[in-house]
């Protein structure tokens, strides 16, 4: 498999794989869900089922286009349409799980159901985002923005390893992973955390987390800037060309998230990680384009038995 460097790329992959992934969409009621949807049926790497607001979707011709690839589960508000749809994942079902008009919080809460929810036990919930900045010839990839406050050690493990495995799924043989922090070096009466980075990098020395190279901590520039890194006359396997990014805790990912999306017009795609299919979870300022991009990359990296027919 050849490295995929852009979105772009990625929905090409997709469309030239000829596999269908099974998306469980709750409440699917807004516009920009719906463009997003019916775009990838277009591609052809989705099959839809529908949970909650029927009426909505079957008045719109653009995806009935699309109807012998789309189902339907009725729920009489977003809240069930929340648990059949996380149901659907749970039976095997569903390959991904979609956030349409309904409340992050009240998704999660159904998510994370001890009972009936789909976080195995043990595992950690976590965001991954990929995006494609403007002085960089490939997409690169970052974690938390958006669930985790303040990681402690062995969540960070599990964001090291998700987002390694994610590297994978796109053809990058041997990911290179950056452990941020605002300098390179350890400091542990003020910033703990960056001892653990210690026990990660000889983690990934072991072989932990499969084929990686990972190192820190490292600063953002001397993470993506070879330049930076000469200039510093710093020493590091990752050399400047960083592919993923692991921040240290959610301020720092979500505020490298708004910056590059507000000043720099970024386009990105989100998932979650960690549950026992990858959760697409938009925010309501995402763009129809994110959307998209998103399912794509929830398809791309979701686990499913090949040869799936349309529900």
């Amino acid at each position: 498999m050849e490295i995929i460097r852009s979105f772009e790329d990625m929905v090409v992959h997709l469309a030239q794989r000829r596999e269908r992934s099974r998306v469980a969409v709750v409440w699917a009621e807004d516009a920009y869900s719906q463009v997003s949807l019916e775009r990838a049926l277009d591609v052809g790497f989705v099959d839809v089922v529908f949970v909650g607001c029927r009426r909505h979707i079957e008045q719109n011709p653009r995806l009935m286009h699309f109807a012998s690839h789309i189902n339907f589960v009725d729920a009489a508000d977003r809240d069930e349409a929340a648990r059949r749809a996380v149901a659907l994942v749970r039976a095997g079902e569903a390959d991904i799980l979609m956030k349409g008009m309904i409340n992050t919080d009240n998704l999660l809460h159904v998510v994370l159901n001890k009972e009936t929810g789909i976080l195995p036990r043990g595992r950690v919930l976590t965001h991954v985002t990929a995006a494609r900045l403007p002085e960089l010839e490939r997409l690169i990839f970052f974690t938390d923005s958006a669930v985790i406050p303040y990681p402690t050690q062995q969540q960070r493990i599990e964001q090291v390893r998700y987002i390694t495995s994610v590297c994978h799924s796109f053809g990058i043989r041997e990911p290179k992973v950056s452990l941020i922090h605002c300098t390179e070096k350890v400091n542990a009466k003020y910033f703990p955390f960056t001892e653990g980075y210690r026990d990660i990098v000889r983690m990934s020395q072991e072989g932990d987390f499969g084929p990686c190279i990972i190192d820190g901590p490292l600063d953002l520039k001397t993470s993506v800037s070879p330049e930076c890194l000469r200039i510093k006359g710093i020493d590091s396997p990752i050399g400047g060309m960083a592919d993923a990014l692991v921040f240290p805790d959610i301020e720092a990912a979500n505020v490298f998230y708004k910056s590059i999306t507000l000043f720099l017009g970024v386009e990105t795609a989100g998932m979650l990680q960690g549950a026992m299919a990858p959760v697409v979870l938009p925010s309501r300022s995402d763009s129809k384009l994110c959307k998209f991009y998103s399912l794509a990359l929830a398809a791309l990296t979701a686990r499913k038995e090949s040869g799936l027919s349309p529900i």
